[in-house]
């Protein structure tokens, strides 16, 4: 299970001033009331904003019978006048918007008069963590896998708090991320699952780092990604085996309306059939062999040692597929590129698990994004 600062669990405690400088009107102080301690502070995380979306300010409780209520004071300088914030019977203030520099509190006894002020916490920018050094992100079935470096962690464990993950809408022609982020959650661990995503819908993801101040890093580098279907143990037979068993689209359009349903993925039929993506074959060695069929259809080997997982194959290559036939090896990996109707390709991976004497065991997966290369990505 991943740490959680002690700092994070009690709150942010903030180092204290002594306040020597108060508000026109505080007076000296009145003798009934001492002053209030335990002030501290904990920003609200702005996510697209340079600065905090606000302050909750809070402090010691005390329950003398001639306290009325306490009185917030702060100034946007240090230089400036403090002025009237807010007047209180809670032992905390929420301040909307951005915070000013400094702020401190009086406590006002049943008669109107006030305490000494209470020391002064100052705003400090300086206390920001690191932003995350790194985004890296793997493709999954209806989901999206991201993680990051933990440098902000790692440079200050007692002042981290949490990781916050943005997501905004992605523009695969245009190369660009939306403009309307959402925050989709928060973590203490570097890595976080996206889940009840659409498949073949992109989205683009940034993450900040949170101290216990409430301090926002700036942005980690954005990365865009796009979940797809994909199915493991797949039993296909050779061509010579069983026919009707040999034959694999990774997508048909049955009902002809361009859209990718499930029962239209990953489908094993007969392998004469002049629309499958490809069949499986044996030679008189007995090697098993992968096939490409219909027009617009290549095939490749992925990378140059096997696949520890499917998960391993990267983006699609732009070019280097033969309409050859292609010996199935357990444990390696393939791309496929096909033709998909219209003006764009599609992209489907294999990775096969085993090959025994009259068929193969595989893995696939298939991107729904029209012209989109984003397999099971795993982006460095």
């Amino acid at each position: 299970m991943r740490r959680t600062p002690l700092a994070a669990i009690c709150g942010a405690i903030v180092v204290l001033s002594a306040c020597n400088d108060y508000s026109n009107g505080s007076g000296p102080g009145n003798p009934l009331l001492p002053a209030p301690t335990g002030i501290s502070y904990e920003l609200d995380p702005a996510g697209t904003s340079a600065s905090p979306s606000g302050i909750l300010l809070t402090w010691d409780f005390s329950n003398d019978p001639n306290l009325s209520a306490w009185n917030v004071y702060s100034r946007s300088s240090t230089g400036g006048a403090y002025s009237l914030r807010a007047t209180t019977t809670s032992p905390s203030f929420h301040d909307s918007g951005v915070p000013d520099l400094q702020y401190y509190l009086t406590a006002q006894d049943i008669n109107g008069g006030e305490s000494s002020p209470s020391g002064v916490v100052t705003v400090d920018e300086r206390l920001q963590l690191d932003r995350p050094a790194a985004l890296n992100s793997t493709s999954l079935n209806g989901a999206v896998l991201l993680a990051w470096t933990d440098n902000a962690y790692a440079s200050a464990p007692a002042r981290f708090r949490n990781y916050r993950i943005y997501s905004a809408s992605y523009d695969l022609d245009q190369n660009l991320c939306g403009s309307a982020w959402s925050l989709e959650g928060t973590t203490v661990a570097p890595e976080f699952l996206v889940g009840a995503l659409t498949n073949g819908v992109p989205r683009c993801y940034g993450i900040t780092a949170v101290s216990v101040e409430g301090y926002e890093s700036l942005w980690s580098p954005l990365r865009n990604d796009t979940p797809r279907p994909d199915a493991r143990n797949i039993l296909i037979y050779a061509r010579e085996s069983q026919l009707t068993q040999s034959g694999f689209r990774f997508w048909r359009d049955l009902n002809q309306d361009g859209q990718a349903q499930v029962n239209e993925l990953g489908l094993v039929g007969a392998g004469n059939l002049a629309d499958n993506d490809l069949y499986v074959t044996k030679d008189g060695s007995g090697k098993l062999w992968l096939a490409p069929v219909r027009a617009g259809t290549g095939i490749q080997i992925w990378g140059n040692a096997p696949a520890g997982d499917l998960t391993d194959v990267d983006y699609a290559p732009a070019t280097g597929y033969t309409t050859s036939q292609i010996q199935a090896v357990p444990g390696w990996a393939y791309v496929v590129e096909m033709s998909g109707g219209d003006s764009f390709a599609r992209y489907g991976a294999l990775r096969v698990t085993h090959v025994g004497a009259d068929f193969l065991i595989l893995d696939w997966a298939f991107q729904t994004d029209p012209g989109d290369p984003e397999l099971m990505v795993v982006k460095h």
